[in-house]
């Protein structure tokens, strides 16, 4: 990015589906991915006069994450993450949880076996979303 906090170019999309978050605080949303995931920030809009961020661009564990403030005045009004969760398909999953928690997210099912085969493990981050992570058992 340049000096002007301006993106030269838009980074490339990684992955075929790419969740779009609402939060409340997006570049500090950013941040804490960066801390718990491991996220890398590739784009981010200007900051407006109210202190919101309209768009940032993640890459997170090899796929792209966009993320931005509400912003109820154009029909984007904040609400509670609901009925979904983000999951990521990691190794090590007990350190890469154990990061997350570090970092500041709600520990809620810690890493297990699973009856699937795999080890799993749920956790919430401070802006209210529900992040899984999975280890395929070899």
């Amino acid at each position: 990015m340049s000096s002007t906090n301006q993106p030269d170019a838009p980074a490339p999309v990684k992955g075929g589906l790419v969740a779009y978050l609402t939060v409340d605080g997006a570049m500090k949303a950013a941040e804490f991915y960066v801390r718990a995931f491991g996220a890398e920030i590739v784009t981010v809009m200007p900051v407006d006069e109210q202190g919101r961020t309209m768009h940032v661009h993640l890459y997170v564990n090899g796929s792209s994450l966009m993320l931005g403030d509400a912003y109820p005045e154009h029909g984007h009004a904040l609400q509670s993450p609901q009925a979904f969760n983000l999951t990521l398909m990691v190794e090590g999953i007990d350190e890469r949880y154990a990061r997350a928690v570090e970092a500041g997210a709600t520990a809620l099912m810690p890493p297990s076996d699973m009856f699937w085969g795999d080890r799993y493990g749920q956790l919430r981050d401070p802006f209210g979303v529900l992040w899984a992570m999975n280890q395929v058992k070899r």
